[in-house]
């Protein structure tokens, strides 16, 4: 102790009768953060370092707002001025738990925001000229700060601040961009870098307890970012996170916080994606329940690098037709009557799936688009081998004979034909079936790299990277390692 008094006088760190009876871990841990306190560490790296609201959205714009550059809202986030249009970005909805409802958390990026002010809000579904995803005239009950577990409320926030607000929570799930702009976009989403791909089913107990299951699952969607809570076609509530620790804490939250009742889950289970691996051997054809029309289809596999883009929101359903052609033409080797007959993206109309109408000189095949989409989207949802989603597949409408009245070519007819076309067609492009992966990175004494390569070939691990860590005995390895693997089996 007189050496331990030594070090915190010459540290100006003084500790109550209380403290100094702590030991070991605790007591390091408390001389620690008297000595450098991690928030007040953190705090003044943010404030050194990072650039403020005024001077980074000035190119940050670009990457943020949705819409034209030259634009009123585009000018009010780049200037960051308090006096143009509103525009804020919703990035989290934050319980309050004393109401039982969410703060709709995020930053202003340009006018400002006040209490009982009249907006629109903007879900991330937003098409401009629809009103999907659209709520008007819906006013701002309060804004507050969040000050760590305190909340203080006050009249307006102006331009470059956080803030949380209370009253827009019933019209978003996660996330969304609140203006008074009639001409507003949206702000692009956050892109997360891990996906849900850990699944549950979650059951109640008591079924009497059923309605507050599903209003326990609205809430656990809304309070997680990564969490993707729903009920399926066949009743089963599924819980989806990135995890199996992520999964234990959703269902503790769940049950504690949202529900109040007793919950039960089944085991985990991995979400995979089926692909094809080559060009269809032959076009598929499929005729409609009234033998009336014909549908031709081939599937081949789409570019890794293509799939990337669209997976990472670079290329989509929303993007320009000249940044299409741009990129497929001139990156992919696309003709551009392809580029202009790119009928969707699959599933939800936002997947890395491409339909593409290659036919020629077919009479009312534009009569049939939507059919055709719909038959799209139910295959790339649930596709042939194991009803996961589809990935990486370019679907070609190759040919079609259509009845020339309308009345036997409507949806009943055509889908069907269309959803067996396509079926077929990835079934003679050899299917596979894609399995998601961790990259892990490990840190161990080389005396116990022994043990690691041993539990890594356990786990069907794949060593991409291996280097000593310079002035010491350490080695760093990366691999690849099956999340399936993982499940129920932590690696210490």
């Amino acid at each position: 102790m007189d050496q331990m008094d030594k070090i915190l006088s010459s540290l100006e760190i003084k500790l109550s009768s209380e403290e100094r009876e702590l030991k070991g871990n605790d007591l390091l841990k408390l001389i620690m953060s008297k000595w450098m306190n991690v928030a007040d560490s953190l705090l003044e790296m943010m404030v050194l370092h990072l650039p403020s609201p005024r001077v980074a959205q000035k190119y940050r714009v670009s990457d943020l707002y949705d819409g034209p550059q030259d634009d009123e809202i585009a000018a009010s986030i780049r200037d960051c001025n308090p006096k143009g249009p509103l525009i804020m970005y919703v990035s989290k909805m934050i319980p309050n738990t004393q109401k039982g409802r969410f703060f709709a958390f995020g930053r202003v990026f340009g006018g400002t925001i006040s209490t009982g002010q009249k907006v629109r809000v903007l879900g991330p579904e937003y098409v401009p000229g629809r009103k999907t995803d659209l709520f008007i005239d819906k006013a701002i009950q309060g804004a507050a700060l969040l000050l760590g577990n305190t909340v203080k409320f006050i009249a307006e926030v102006p331009c470059g601040n956080l803030v949380g607000l209370v009253g827009v929570d019933q019209y978003l799930m996660k996330a969304g961009t609140i203006t008074d702009n009639e001409s507003s976009r949206v702000v692009r989403p956050a892109k997360l870098s891990v996906s849900p791909v850990y699944r549950v089913a979650v059951d109640i107990k008591n079924p009497a307890d059923f309605p507050k299951l599903i209003e326990g699952l609205r809430k656990l969607s809304k309070s997680d970012p990564l969490v993707h809570a729903y009920t399926e076609l066949s009743g089963q509530s599924i819980i989806a996170g990135s995890s199996e620790l992520h999964i234990e804490v959703c269902l503790n939250d769940l049950q504690k916080e949202y529900t109040n009742c007793e919950i039960k889950a089944s085991e985990p289970f991995i979400v995979y994606k089926e692909t094809v691996t080559a060009v269809s051997n032959q076009f598929c054809l499929a005729k409609s329940p009234n033998k009336h029309n014909r549908i031709c289809a081939s599937a081949e596999p789409l570019d890794g690098g293509l799939v990337d883009l669209i997976e990472t929101g670079k290329l989509g359903p929303k993007s320009d037709s000249k940044t299409k052609e741009q990129i497929l033409c001139d990156d992919y080797g696309w003709d551009k009557i392809e580029v202009s007959s790119l009928w969707a993206f699959g599933p939800d109309n936002k997947g890395a799936n491409i339909l593409v109408d290659v036919t020629k000189g077919v009479p009312l095949i534009n009569e049939i688009k939507d059919f055709v989409d719909s038959a799209f989207q139910w295959c790339t949802m649930e596709s042939v081998m194991i009803e996961e989603n589809m990935r990486s597949v370019k679907m070609n409408l190759a040919d079609a004979i259509l009845h020339t009245d309308a009345i036997h070519r409507g949806g009943g007819q055509i889908i069907p034909a269309c959803r067996r076309a396509l079926y077929a067609a990835v079934l003679t492009a050899e299917p596979r079936i894609q399995e998601p992966i961790y990259i892990v990175e490990i840190i161990s004494p080389t005396e116990v790299m022994n043990g690691v390569y041993q539990c890594l070939n356990q786990r069907r691990g794949v060593i991409i990277e291996e280097d000593p860590i310079p002035g010491s005995a350490l080695i760093k390895v990366k691999a690849y390692l099956p999340i399936a693997e993982s499940v129920g089996k932590i690696i210490a």
